[in-house]
């Protein structure tokens, strides 16, 4: 039985971070490209990520094939470049911080059949992953079931809910269903990403009826990414109105142009702080959800989503190419257009400055 989550990363969680989903570095010949994961995974730690998210759809599902045989080997070396980055920070001679200072948030994506999610969880917990992000696409279709399978999967590991929208492999879930599942004890977070107001607000409504606070709220909407930030979510519970917010994200989007995305949080922090929503934020918010489109190809029913994240860390020359474990994974017709389009358009939403000043360091050792 895993233990509950500790709470110094709890809190952490609490307070909310960027997370980018971590995408897959490959070579021309679409084999694992090590030394670009490496350097990807060093470019999020650099940019300012509170955590990072290993194994999840922004990775490509097709990694928990055994036949393709990666998720374990990109778990551990992902492991080792937190292990590497918490090592490198630590005031020097101290050897623990005895987990009262919470490092980078570990997040191991979970697949398949509640028997394979409960393996994954057994290979992410011993590899030192504090949660597992759920996916629930070949969990059983009856509500009890489900459920129940859910809650063998946190007696292994931390859950991080996942509410996927349909068009990229998810499923629709009922606020019935999220009300029982904010009641599972080893829940710790929810990543909301339906790309659905009403769907999202079925997720924050139930967890706000069940009064735990505990549970962190993560968007994944990346066509309402801003919005969901600044947005208090208030409902009347019995005599009590309960709100809550949505504190970060777990973003695929936030995989690309991270060191904007981590200013892009700390400006709606400080606007939720404030109480104040300054028109720029409302502007940014369409700006983001204009370049989001780009990059997930919204045009072509989110079909170039995972290249066109590829083609951005492409052109910034942190990945050798845009290519996906699947051929018929590609750009589509007019996307590279697209992102030429929003490239030109928001030149202050990106960070290639940043990645041009260190990628030769990421590459290296």
């Amino acid at each position: 039985m895993a233990s509950s989550i500790p709470a110094p990363v709890s809190e952490k969680l609490r307070r909310g971070m960027v997370i980018p989903a971590c995408p897959l570095a490959l070579n021309r010949s679409r084999k694992w490209d090590e030394r670009r994961q490496r350097a990807l995974i060093r470019y999020y730690f650099a940019a300012g990520a509170g955590g990072l998210a290993v194994g999840v759809h922004t990775t490509q599902f097709q990694i928990h094939d055994a036949k393709v045989g990666l998720y374990e080997p990109l778990l551990r070396l992902a492991a080792e470049e937190f292990t590497r980055y918490e090592t490198a920070r630590r005031p020097k001679g101290r050897q623990s911080d005895g987990g009262s200072k919470p490092g980078l948030i570990r997040v191991a994506g979970l697949c398949g059949s509640p028997a394979e999610a409960v393996r994954e969880g057994g290979i992410a917990r011993e590899l030192g992953y504090q949660a597992g992000l759920l996916n629930l696409a070949k969990f059983p279709e009856s509500p009890a079931a489900l459920l129940d399978s859910i809650k063998r999967v946190a007696g292994v590991i931390p859950i991080f809910g996942f509410y996927l929208q349909p068009a990229v492999g998810g499923r629709v879930l009922p606020y019935s269903f999220w009300r029982k599942f904010a009641e599972i004890e080893n829940i710790v977070a929810i990543k909301i990403a339906p790309f659905n107001r009403y769907q999202t607000l079925d997720v924050v409504r139930a967890v706000a009826e069940t009064g735990r606070d505990d549970i962190a709220l993560y968007t994944g909407n990346d066509d309402n990414l801003i919005a969901d930030l600044l947005t208090p979510y208030r409902f009347r519970v019995g005599n009590s109105v309960i709100e809550r917010r949505i504190v970060g994200g777990l973003l695929g989007h936030w995989a690309v142009w991270t060191r904007a995305a981590v200013e892009q949080l700390s400006l709606c922090h400080a606007a939720v702080t404030s109480g104040n929503v300054p028109a720029k934020l409302l502007q940014l918010a369409t700006q983001v959800t204009d370049a989001n489109a780009a990059f997930f190809d919204a045009a072509n029913g989110f079909s170039g989503c995972i290249a066109g994240l590829h083609e951005v860390l492409r052109r910034q020359g942190l990945l050798e190419g845009n290519w996906c474990l699947d051929p018929n994974e590609a750009l589509s017709p007019g996307q590279k257009r697209e992102i030429d389009r929003v490239y030109r358009a928001y030149p202050h939403l990106n960070d290639d400055a940043f990645v041009d000043a260190h990628r030769d360091e990421w590459l290296s050792g």
